[in-house]
């Protein structure tokens, strides 16, 4: 039998690049909500005391940013400067240009546009060049890995209890880590559980831990994968009370590996809060992961990996990979026949099919774009599996 382990991280919605990802996710909603055809290239830093908005929009739409930035801050809990920042009461400094005309003449008429298609679905060229992976294993019923999918609910678990006041010694910062023990690549086991809370200066260690082992712990993870041998760690360094934007600074798009799947697919190096829907990087992203979880949710196989491939300013991909590690019920040949036959990757197409034009994007922006069946993503749907199914049988 051959013993693996697999570990992946999640954040808490005061992480302060998460910070940053929910800032930029609510620029592009303001945005959107007035010019669904805005381009939206929206970054954000913060540091003690001052958040700084910064990039590339064009758009006819006036949204006060600012006021955008401090509800944020806000809703994430950040009241008070001792929390790690006051939404109230920190600076924001705005730096934003226009798309580059460069830039928008590809997106607005593709290469296949200016060869002589007719087709209106060829009409938007990708937004930049580059490579997105989708992913999808049998592993969870979301069809995610479950080491993400534990450590994105634990983190939500702890920002639930602190919401509703039943731990009010909770701050908004935190982080969460699981390690899932595999047999001959099958979950077996959880070996650990790391749990780091900033947490109100007056606890004591020992009940922040009693509290996560109680009310977050058991909640979350399912007691068969729990046992004596089983690790905790619970504040390992004895303390955690200068979190948010005092403690460390955020950028949008550093944690790319906790919005995708934790480390068990590869990933192309593009983060996706603040960009509109034209930018492949996010929305291609989107439809790798539709194509991986149809396959597997056909039977295709037990795990899938889509690579996609852009050029700037094209619309079709250049490129379509499919990988199934061994564990595809037909060849992978023909799994890449079936995504070409049934799944539309132009950028119009994935805009149009997932209707990604809309104020969508801020709810993502925490605890992952991928596996999130209460918020009924268009993109985590699986329509196209019986389809799939049935045509594979024939290929059999």
């Amino acid at each position: 039998m051959k013993r693996t382990f697999f570990t992946s991280e999640s954040v808490m919605e005061g992480h302060p690049d998460k910070l940053c990802d929910q800032i930029a996710d609510g620029v592009l909603d303001a945005i959107l909500e007035d010019d669904p055809f805005a381009r939206v290239a929206c970054d954000v830093s913060a540091s003690t005391g001052l958040i700084t908005v910064f990039g590339q929009i064009t758009t006819v739409s006036t949204v006060d940013i600012p006021a955008i930035v401090r509800s944020i801050i806000q809703d994430v809990g950040y009241t008070d400067s001792d929390f790690g920042i006051d939404g109230k009461a920190c600076s924001v400094l705005i730096g934003l240009d226009r798309q580059s005309a460069d830039i928008a003449a590809g997106v607005r008429s593709s290469l296949e546009k200016r060869l002589g298609s007719d087709d209106e679905t060829d009409q938007l060229g990708a937004g930049d060049q580059g490579l997105m992976f989708g992913y999808a294993c049998k592993e969870t019923t979301e069809l995610m890995p479950l080491p993400i999918t534990l450590a994105h609910k634990l983190a939500e678990k702890a920002a639930d209890l602190r919401k509703s006041g039943e731990l009010p010694y909770l701050r908004p910062d935190g982080k969460t880590q699981v390690t899932v023990e595999y047999a001959d690549e099958r979950v077996k086991r959880v070996e650990a559980v790391v749990i780091a809370c900033q947490h109100d200066e007056s606890i004591n260690q020992e009940q922040i831990r009693e509290d996560m082992l109680r009310k977050v712990i058991p909640a979350v993870i399912p007691p068969e994968l729990l046992d004596d041998q089983t690790k905790y760690f619970v504040n390992a360094t004895g303390r955690f009370v200068i979190g948010g934007p005092a403690g460390d600074s955020g950028w949008t798009g550093k944690k790319i590996i906790v919005d995708t799947y934790g480390g068990s697919a590869r990933h192309g190096g593009g983060s996706f809060s603040g960009k509109d829907p034209t930018k492949v990087d996010r929305s291609a992203a989107y439809a790798a992961r539709y194509v991986a979880k149809n396959v597997v949710a056909a039977g295709l196989a037990d795990s899938c990996e889509i690579q996609l491939a852009y050029v700037i300013g094209m619309a079709k991909p250049v490129s379509i990979r499919v990988e199934t590690f061994g564990t595809a019920s037909i060849a992978e040949e023909q799994i890449e026949e079936l995504i070409n036959k049934h799944f539309d990757l132009r950028p119009s197409a994935i805009i149009r099919d997932f209707d990604l034009r809309n104020p969508i994007y801020r709810k993502l922006a925490c605890y992952g774009h991928f596996g999130r069946p209460e918020l009924d993503l268009p993109w985590e749907r699986t329509d196209k599996a019986a389809l799939l199914a049935e045509e594979a049988m024939d290929l059999k």
